[in-house]
């Protein structure tokens, strides 16, 4: 079977958000891809019926129809239109973070174009595979989800179509949302080690200071009323395979991911607890982005290649010319008594 954003109206295509979508599941889980950003929109425990993937709070629409005019609920800046149909997990290619002034002006978005096509869905059994070309990265992205019980197997490859050799952005922007995501309460794990803030401070994880003098643990989500920011963070260099696990006490519902180091070395942790005053935000999200991606921080272009490394560490990766790279990781849910501390146990209770 298969589906695409030209696909005629006899096609059994489903709807999330009002917007056109494709579902796999088996007797565990549930996963929904959008056609529009190809994001991964819903992977839901079918168990307890949570989906911890964060759904924006306003509405989502087709954001070719986007304009500042018709449209001034979404803001007028270069995050806009992404903000105007983003959901869930939200791939960042091969840009992270905000366009350049004259990239913005052109008409490129926050986090890349990929958020802006209407990618191709492939339906094989319990297999999704979606494709699209990003035309001004001369970039062509497949992503292959398949089930296997309670995980989410996802391969995906991303092949540089230009005859020049690419440095690229490639972020994983899984985004947690409420209810899964509650201030105080919401736990995670990971295997960080070297961290920093986008000023600059370094600390090791999990041990964030804070300007009181006072240090927070990043492993609970934020419980203060209202706040907001980011951390980059250094995966364990010495472990072949990286994770993050979030675990919600109140729903006893566990999610996780889990990749190759070498893969993606970095995980930038987004709390977002309705601090962002301007639209469409409006003081009413809470969300908690896990990015694991080749770079450290969101940042233009410009910005990635000038600071090249962190901690010794590249913050992107090259692609070569008519050259493809292909990686692979996996996603699992299920219900737990508590957030595991090792990737064993993880394993042990997603088996």
């Amino acid at each position: 079977m298969y589906f695409s954003s030209f696909a005629s109206p006899q096609s059994e295509m489903t709807s999330f958000r009002n917007l056109p979508a494709v579902q796999t599941e088996n007797d565990h889980v549930r996963v929904t891809v959008s056609v529009q950003g190809g994001h991964i929109a819903e992977i839901l425990d079918k168990q307890t019926g949570v989906n911890p993937l964060w759904s924006p709070p306003w509405p989502s629409i087709d954001v070719s129809r986007y304009s500042p005019e018709k449209y001034p609920e979404y803001g007028n800046d270069a995050e806009s239109k992404l903000l105007a149909g983003i959901m869930g997990h939200n791939l960042c290619l091969d840009l992270f973070g905000p366009p350049s002034e004259e990239e913005a002006k052109a008409g490129l978005v926050v986090h890349g174009e990929a958020a802006l096509l209407n990618f191709d869905i492939a339906v094989e059994g319990q297999s999704l595979i979606t494709r699209g070309t990003l035309p001004a990265a001369q970039i062509a992205f497949e992503r292959q989800i398949k089930l296997d019980g309670k995980k989410v197997r996802i391969s995906e490859t991303v092949e540089n179509l230009s005859i020049l050799d690419r440095p690229i952005a490639w972020t994983q922007h899984a985004t947690l949302g409420a209810p899964f995501v509650e201030r105080g309460t919401t736990r995670i794990r990971t295997p960080a080690t070297k961290s920093r803030t986008p000023g600059g401070v370094e600390f090791e994880w999990p041990l964030l200071p804070e300007t009181d003098g006072l240090k927070r643990d990043l492993q609970t989500f934020n419980g203060a009323r209202s706040s907001g920011g980011y951390t980059a963070h250094l995966l364990n260099p010495e472990f072949p395979d990286s994770w993050f696990f979030a675990y919600s006490p109140r729903s006893r519902v566990l999610i996780g991911y889990v990749w190759k180091t070498v893969d993606f070395p970095w995980l930038g942790i987004w709390e977002e607890n309705e601090s962002r005053a301007g639209q469409p935000w409006n003081n009413r999200t809470t969300a908690l982005g896990m990015e694991f991606g080749v770079s450290p921080f969101p940042e233009s272009r410009r910005e990635m290649i000038d600071r090249s490394n962190l901690f010794g560490v590249p913050c992107y990766r090259w692609i070569p010319a008519k050259s493809g790279v292909s990686i692979e990781y996996h996603c699992a849910i299920g219900q737990a008594s508590d957030v595991p501390e090792s990737l064993e146990a993880f394993e042990q209770t997603m088996s």
